[in-house]
C-alpha cells in the first residue's frame, strides 16, 4: 500500500511515497542533485556528502538527501508540507565545502585521463565547486590495483564513493573488493591482491564517477567526442541487452550499456562490452568460390552464379547461425521453400515445438525474476549462459527468493541454491508431488532440452509449472532462436533429418555445427570460422553492428538492433544477399528494400510489429510423459567463445584462457 506525502522543493509542491528518499523526490520534482555515491541500483552508503540539501524547520546544518526518507520529514507548525531547498545560500556553500574536500587529494590528471569529457567530478566541479582551494599541502598517492585484463585503475584518483565495491558484493555476487585503512589511509582495494572472477565486471567502469576505473582496452584510443553513439541491441547471448555502440569512422571503439528495466536495467556482461575487438579480425571481406580444391577470390556475380547453380535441382537444407536477424532467416526460409528444402535453426540439437509459443518461449517476462519468491533452474547455468539474468536472479534471492537448481552439481551461481538432483529423475519426483506456491517461476535452459527427449523435459516443465501456479521461462542462449522460431525455420524431426540426405547445405552463420562430406556448402557469415572453412562458396556479410536488423529475446520480445558502421569490404547485408541470390535462382523474392521486406515478414508473423513489447504467448500445454534417468547437459563450455565474433576477440581468448587457469588452480590443502 502506498505511503503518499505532500513535500515541497523549491517552492514546488509534489506527492510522492513516503519511502522515498529526498534524492528521488527531488528527482521527481524535475530538480537535478549532485552525487557521486549514490546509486539507485545499489544500497545506499551516504559517504560522498555532495547531495546535501536543507530541510527547513530541521537542524541548522543541511542534510544528506541519498539517506533520508520523505516520511522522516516533519511537517510545519500547522500541518503544513515539509519544505526542502536545494539552492539556498546553505546548500551552496555546503557544496562548495565537500567539493574542496574532494579535491585535496586528487591529481589534476584531466587532460590525460582516459574519463575526462564524461566525468562527473570534472562536470560537478564546474557546476558546484569553487574555484580555488585553500590546500596546499602534498598530495597523497596510492598503488594502483591489478583487477585482471579488463579494468585499468589509477587509484590515486579514486574518492571513496564505494559504487565499485558495492556493485562487486551486491549485484556481481563477488569478494573480491572491498576498503581498508582509516582517515587518510583509507583505500579501495582487492584482497589479497585477487584479480576480478566475474562475468560482468566491465560495469564497474560505468559506474566510476572519476578516472580511477577505466576500460583497459578502449584506454588512449578516443575522446567521447570524437565518437558516433548508435543505440541497439546486443546478440552476445539471447537476452536482448539493450546498448550504445559508439564507433570513430568505420571502427567500434566500445560498447556501453543503456538502460531498459525490463531487459537488462543498465547491466552487460563483460562479453558483450569487450567483443568489438573480434569485429576488426578474420573478417570476410569479398565473395570466394572453391576452385580445385582452393577457396579463390571472385566477383559477386561469380560467387552467387556458383551458389545458384549448385542449389539448382538438389536437395537442399539450409542452417540458421547463432547471430542471424529475422528479416535474413525469413528471406532464406522462402528461398529454401520454394525450392523444397528443409531449414532448420536448432543447430545445438534443442528440441523445441515449432507452433507452440508458450513452449519454445514460456508465458513469462525477465522482469517476473523480480517478484518471484520461488524460482527453478531447469538444466541452465544462468552465470554462464545469461549473466545479466543471473544478477536478475541474485536480486530475488537478496530479496528473499529460494532457488532449486536441477542439474550440473557444485555450480557457482552467486547465491545459495537447493540442489534437487542431475536431471530428469527428481524433475518426475518434483513435478508428482509439488504443491501450489506464490510467485513460482520455471526456468528451463537450453541444457535439459537438447537431446533427443526435449519435447518430454519441456511437458514436465509445464506441467511443473502448472501445479506451481506460477510462470515458465525458456532461457535460449542463441540471440536468433526465438525469431527464427517464430518465423517457422524448423524441419520436421530436427537437425539430423533435416541434413539427412543433402546435396547442398545453406550455412548463414552456423559455425558451432560439423557439416560432413559429401554436401556442397555455400556459407553465409561475417567471419572466417568453422562455417567458412568447410564452405565451397563463401558470401561475406555483415555482422550485427553493420545492419539493420531485428532480433527477438528469449521472452519473445522483438527488439530493433541499429546500424553502427559499414561491413567491410565488399561485404554486404544479409538479407540483401540473400534478395539477390533469389534473382539468380530465378525465384526473385517480392521485396526490394528492408522496408518491404518486413512489410511482408509482419503479415506473415504480426505480433513481430510490437517492437519492444512482450506479446501475450497464452499457454499450451504439452503431453506429460515419464523421463527417463539421466543428467541433463551442460549447455555452455566456456563463457567467452561462444560465436564466432568473440572466437576472432583476442581478448575473450585471453579472459578464456585465464578463466581455465583459474578453474584448475590447485587450492592449499589439496
Amino acid at each position: 500500500m502506498s505511503d503518499l506525502r505532500k513535500i515541497i522543493i523549491d517552492e514546488t509542491e509534489v506527492e510522492v511515497d513516503g519511502a522515498m528518499t529526498l534524492i528521488q523526490a527531488c528527482e521527481e520534482a524535475g530538480v537535478e542533485i549532485p552525487r557521486f555515491c549514490y546509486h539507485e541500483r545499489l544500497s545506499i552508503a551516504g559517504n560522498c556528502r555532495m547531495c546535501l540539501v536543507e530541510v527547513v524547520g530541521g537542524p541548522p546544518k543541511p542534510a544528506a538527501s541519498c539517506a533520508m526518507q520523505v516520511r522522516d520529514l516533519r511537517p510545519g507548525p500547522e500541518g503544513q508540507p515539509p519544505v526542502v531547498k536545494t539552492n539556498s545560500p546553505m546548500v551552496k556553500k555546503a557544496r562548495e565545502g565537500v567539493m574542496e574536500f574532494m579535491l585535496i587529494n586528487h591529481p589534476l590528471d584531466c587532460p590525460i585521463c582516459d574519463q575526462g569529457g564524461e566525468c562527473d567530478l570534472q562536470d560537478q566541479a564546474m557546476a558546484y565547486g569553487m574555484s580555488d582551494t585553500r590546500f596546499k599541502e602534498a598530495k597523497r598517492a596510492v598503488d594502483d590495483l591489478n583487477l585482471g585484463p579488463l579494468v585499468s585503475t589509477t587509484m590515486t584518483r579514486c574518492i571513496s564513493c564505494t559504487r565499485c565495491v558495492r556493485f562487486t558484493t551486491e549485484v556481481a555476487g563477488i569478494t573480491q573488493m572491498g576498503q581498508t585503512g582509516r582517515g587518510e589511509d583509507a583505500e579501495i582495494t582487492s584482497y589479497l591482491n585477487q584479480t576480478l572472477d566475474s562475468n560482468l565486471q566491465g560495469n564497474i567502469i560505468d559506474l566510476c564517477p572519476v578516472g580511477a576505473l577505466t576500460s583497459k582496452p578502449y584506454a588512449f584510443t578516443a575522446r567521447p567526442w570524437e565518437l558516433t553513439k548508435t543505440e541497439t541491441i546486443d546478440v552476445m547471448d539471447a537476452l536482448g541487452s539493450n546498448i550504445r555502440v559508439d564507433t570513430k569512422g568505420r571502427e567500434v571503439m566500445r560498447i556501453l550499456p543503456r538502460n531498459h528495466d525490463g531487459v537488462n536495467e543498465e547491466w552487460i556482461s563483460d562479453k558483450t562490452r569487450f567483443v568489438w575487438d573480434g569485429l576488426r579480425r578474420q573478417r570476410l571481406d569479398k565473395p570466394y568460390v572453391r576452385v580445385d580444391g582452393k577457396l579463390k577470390p571472385a566477383t559477386w556475380g561469380e560467387a552467387l552464379a556458383a551458389a545458384a547453380g549448385a542449389m539448382k535441382g538438389k536437395k537442399v537444407a539450409a542452417l540458421v547461425g547463432d547471430l542471424a536477424p529475422v528479416e535474413a532467416v525469413f528471406a532464406l526460409k522462402q528461398i529454401v521453400d520454394g525450392l523444397e528444402g528443409n531449414i532448420e535453426c536448432r543447430t545445438n540439437g534443442a528440441v523445441l515445438p515449432a507452433g507452440n509459443r508458450s513452449a519454445y518461449v514460456g508465458n513469462a517476462s525477465i522482469e517476473d525474476i523480480d517478484t518471484a519468491k520461488k524460482i527453478y533452474l531447469v538444466g541452465s547455468n544462468p552465470r554462464v549462459e545469461a549473466p545479466v539474468l543471473n544478477a536478475r536472479i541474485r536480486k530475488a534471492w537478496t530479496k528473499g527468493a529460494k532457488v532449486t537448481v536441477f542439474g550440473t552439481k557444485g555450480m557457482d551461481l552467486t547465491y545459495d541454491y537447493s540442489y534437487a538432483g542431475p536431471g530428469r529423475m527428481p524433475l518426475n519426483k518434483l513435478v508428482a508431488e509439488v504443491a501450489a506456491q506464490d510467485d513460482a517461476i520455471v526456468i528451463v535452459g537450453q541444457g535439459a532440452i537438447c537431446e533427443g527427449d526435449g519435447i518430454a523435459v519441456l511437458g514436465q516443465a509445464m506441467a511443473l509449472t502448472e501445479k506451481l501456479g506460477g510462470k515458465m521461462l525458456v532461457l535460449h542462449t542463441a540471440a536468433s532462436r526465438v525469431g527464427a522460431m517464430d518465423v517457422g525455420a524448423v524441419a520436421e524431426g530436427g537437425l539430423d533429418v533435416a541434413l539427412e540426405g543433402a546435396e547442398v547445405v545453406y550455412n548463414l552463420g552456423a559455425d558451432e555445427i560439423e557439416i560432413g562430406e559429401g554436401a556442397f556448402v555455400i556459407y553465409q557469415g561475417s567471419h572466417g570460422d568453422r562455417g567458412a572453412h568447410r564452405a565451397d562458396v563463401i558470401l561475406p556479410a555483415a555482422a550485427y553492428t553493420e545492419e539493420n536488423g531485428l532480433f527477438v529475446n528469449t521472452e519473445g520480445r522483438p527488439q530493433l538492433a541499429m546500424r553502427a558502421g559499414f561491413a567491410p569490404g565488399e561485404a554486404k547485408e544479409n538479407w540483401a544477399i540473400l534478395r539477390a541470390l533469389s534473382a539468380e535462382l530465378d525465384a526473385t523474392l517480392s521485396y526490394d528494400t528492408l522496408a518491404q521486406l518486413r512489410q511482408a515478414l509482419v503479415a506473415e508473423v504480426p505480433h513481430l510489429a510490437q517492437i519492444d513489447h512482450v506479446p501475450d504467448n497464452g499457454w499450451e500445454p504439452l503431453e506429460v510423459k515419464e523421463l527417463g534417468k539421466g543428467a541433463f547437459k551442460v549447455a555452455i563450455s566456456d563463457f567467452y567463445l561462444t560465436n564466432p565474433i568473440a572466437r576472432a576477440s583476442e581478448l575473450m581468448a585471453e579472459l578464456s584462457a585465464n578463466a581455465k587457469a583459474r578453474a584448475e588452480q590447485k587450492i592449499a590443502a589439496e
